[in-house]
């Protein structure tokens, strides 16, 4: 469905063509001056200039040629050739009636051409915990796969499990050294004992205590990378120990998720892309990619003359390649995590065949995937411009810091979850909210707000930027939050309610107010919101529209009565602006991963 926006830009650039100007120089954007139009168009001045003509007197000829557009109450030169323009009642009237009727994307256009999109996000590790540190590609990767769903894409989210690296090694060989698996620890082919000799606790423990020891023992971490290697290679007793640490790890990780109102379509790990590599590896080598270096195996992935300065032990600087090769093969013939992450786009070329895959990590990670992403395009895995690592900024403490716990350690997700959970109820306690509804009632209505509050918190933010953690101000009823946006939401659903008890019916939208008209003009936004937060992978541009709406819907409702509006008309036409402000509303919310309750 096509905004007002766009149906005055190509008007405006038919009537710029018409007196021989390019038409790309009429874009029209919403006013600056909302006082004075509701949208404008400042080409004139560009094309006045590449013309050497007076810039005013060919807006007044392009106005000209617009007197008279049914969809316009007005056309107006300001300044040295700005071509203002406000639209007609009526226009705005049949766009808010198709807004209203369109219960499927409440007046947001569908790509012209849809793709097929592989998002991989979160990221989630066997024997680690999901942190804080989660959350943002969590929520942020949601987001984006809901977003390119929803505009026509065919979409795989994948939540790319860690599951195959040296942290499987340094696991194997601790529990080894605890005596926790001897039965898995013997050689041959087993069998091998159906009951897990770990539970999550044991996993959780250990790996930060074999991570230290890594860093300190040489010989501990040898030990680690030959089992590495080993469990890679096939040993049938690390596979089997591998398989619950896998199975324990996972049932977790679903449940975090699970309460984050996060999903996946795929749950890939790195272990699924294994079987691949040595075919890759001989494939690399027939290509003449694959080169020998200290024992190892690397793909160089600067091009010629792309460089770097770096320190060198004696305290000189040398010129090396930036980025740095890709290590493909170890010196201990283990496969790195760039040699999955590549086997890993391989394997989407296979399966997926996508004209896009969209990483959502890190910004600290923008090395790694630029190694990858190189060594993808000259294996022929990708074409130039179909993988994208999307980085996001972190999110810190009051300190601007990344964020930790009061004893400086790194707070899980289930324990965030918990306190916004509970603070949640402490502020619809405060509100005196939801306290008359059932317990069970009462309890998902605090989990969706602090669901809210989390997620609009972060995706509020452009991805690019980090920002500072403070669960008080996030789970305010008043000002720019998730809770905020369930309460105007609620309270639309609420209207709509009584208006149905008295046998309230919709109308055709008439718009007389000037809150009417804003509210109008804010339906109609949303396409373009929609559609700018997809071409840029920025969801914070959704949250914008989102709350801009809630407070354009308030500005509505003091101003223009609905329920006891001056006739039925009148009641009828509100209560259409009201259902499809609720629908929009909703449907915004719903691209943000925000579920809203039906009462509070």
């Amino acid at each position: 469905m096509t905004d007002l926006r766009t149906i005055l830009g190509e008007a405006v650039g038919a009537a710029f063509a018409a007196e021989g100007v390019e038409a790309s120089l009429a874009r029209v954007t919403a006013s600056d001056r909302p006082d004075l139009a509701d949208f404008q168009s400042n080409g004139a001045l560009a094309a006045a200039k590449a013309l050497k003509a007076n810039p005013r007197e060919l807006a007044a000829k392009v106005a000209a040629r617009l007197e008279g557009d049914p969809r316009l109450a007005s056309v107006e030169i300001a300044g040295p050739g700005f071509i203002n323009l406000k639209v007609a009642d009526a226009a705005l009237a049949a766009r808010a009636a198709q807004v209203a009727a369109d219960a499927d994307h409440s007046g947001a256009a569908l790509v012209a051409e849809p793709r097929k999109v592989v998002i991989d996000y979160a990221g989630p590790n066997v024997a680690k915990p999901m942190h804080v540190g989660h959350l943002r590609s969590s929520i942020i990767g949601e987001s984006l796969k809901r977003l390119y769903r929803f505009r026509g894409d065919q979409v795989w989210g994948d939540a790319h499990f860690g599951d195959w690296g040296f942290q499987m090694g340094l696991l194997i060989t601790a529990l080894g050294d605890e005596g926790k698996a001897d039965a898995f620890m013997v050689a041959g082919d087993g069998p091998f004992p159906a009951e897990s000799p770990v539970a999550l606790e044991d996993l959780e423990r250990l790996y930060p205590a074999a991570a230290a020891k890594a860093k300190e023992d040489p010989a501990f971490r040898d030990r680690a990378r030959k089992a590495t290697a080993e469990l890679q290679g096939g040993r049938p007793g690390y596979r089997a120990l591998w398989k619950h640490m896998h199975d324990v790890s996972m049932k977790a990780l679903q449940r975090e998720f699970s309460a984050l109102g996060v999903t996946f379509d795929l749950w890939n790990g790195e272990s699924d892309a294994d079987p691949l590599i040595p075919g890759m590896v001989e494939e690399l080598k027939a290509k003449g990619l694959l080169v020998e270096d200290a024992g190892a195996q690397v793909i160089h992935v600067a091009r010629p003359g792309e460089t770097r300065k770096k320190k060198l032990p004696d305290g000189s600087t040398a010129e090396v390649p930036s980025p740095p090769p890709l290590l493909v093969v170890s010196s201990e013939g283990s496969a790195m995590y760039g040699t999955t992450d590549l086997a890993t786009i391989k394997q989407r070329r296979r399966d997926q065949d996508f004209d896009l895959v969209l990483y959502v990590v890190d910004e600290r990670q923008a090395e790694h995937f630029e190694q990858v992403f190189r060594g993808a395009y000259l294996a022929g895995y990708a074409a130039e411009g179909q993988l994208d690592h999307l980085g996001f900024g972190t999110m810190n403490g009051p300190d601007g810091k990344p964020f930790k716990t009061r004893a400086g350690g790194v707070l899980k997700l289930h324990d965030l979850i918990s306190q916004a959970t509970d603070k949640a109820r402490e502020r619809l306690h405060e509100a005196k909210l939801g306290e008359s509804l059932p317990e069970a009632e009462f309890e998902d209505i605090a989990r969706k707000v602090a669901v809210a509050a989390l997620k609009f918190a972060d995706l509020s933010n452009a991805r690019t930027t980090s920002y500072i953690f403070d669960l008080d101000r996030f789970m305010s009823f008043e000002g720019k939050t998730g809770p905020y946006l369930l309460y105007q939401a609620v309270r639309i659903k609420s209207l709509l309610r009584k208006a149905a008890d008295q046998g309230a019916d919709f109308a055709p939208v008439v718009i007389a107010e000037p809150a009417e008209r804003d509210l109008a003009l804010t339906l109609d936004a949303f396409s373009q919101a929609v559609a700018e937060a997809y071409d840029k992978k920025m969801p914070h541009l959704v949250s914008e529209h989102a709350y801009r709406l809630a407070q354009t819907f308030s500005k509505f409702y003091a101003a223009c009565p609905v329920l006891v509006a001056p006739d039925e008309a009148t009641k009828g036409s509100r209560l259409t602006l009201s259902k499809a402000v609720l629908d929009q509303l909703e449907t915004a919310l719903n691209l943000l991963g925000i579920d809203t309750p039906e009462r509070m």
